[in-house]
């Protein structure tokens, strides 16, 4: 048996072929991203618009009967959708694929116009399970982003019969 017949190429033909199943799952990722910021962005739009106000109680309500998400599920993405409203580099960076839908709901949580950098530096860099604790660590900080999510929360409250 001669040392070069050992299979040598057929490690390296996997490996390049698992590499390109990984690079594949990285692109096809970032495309699903940029999909669910425009998806974000159209139910910014419908929100807005009140296109839910058909009879529902919410535009999580709504989107929750309309594509079958768990009504948990479709909170998170009316609230996401509302923030990156106000803040347009985490939703370029979302468009752009560049960022996790993950990564921006942690941030969306915390993030203020003037704190958006900052959270974007952090979104960029960091996993998704690193940037959630940075996220509860900042809420823990920052009481007044936990002051304006209970006053949302408020907001939204009411009798419905």
């Amino acid at each position: 048996m001669e040392i070069g017949s050992l299979g040598a190429p057929d490690v390296w033909e996997k490996a390049a072929d698992l590499d390109h199943l990984a690079d594949e799952i990285a692109e096809l990722s970032a495309h699903l991203d940029a999909a669910t910021a425009h998806l974000l962005d159209l139910i910014r739009e419908f929100d807005v618009r009140e296109g839910w106000n058909t009879g529902f109680r919410s535009c999580a309500a709504w989107l929750s009967w309309r594509v079958g998400l768990d009504p948990g599920a479709a909170r998170e993405r009316v609230r996401p959708a509302r923030a990156l409203g106000t803040l347009p580099r985490l939703a370029q960076a979302l468009a752009r694929g560049e960022i996790s839908f993950s990564k921006v709901r942690a941030v969306t949580r915390v993030a203020t116009p003037d704190t958006e950098e900052q959270l974007l530096v952090i979104a960029r860099s960091g996993t998704a399970a690193h940037v959630e604790r940075i996220v509860r660590a900042w809420r823990r900080v920052d009481r007044v982003a936990e002051a304006r999510e209970t006053a949302g929360c408020h907001k939204s409250r009411g009798l419905h019969v």
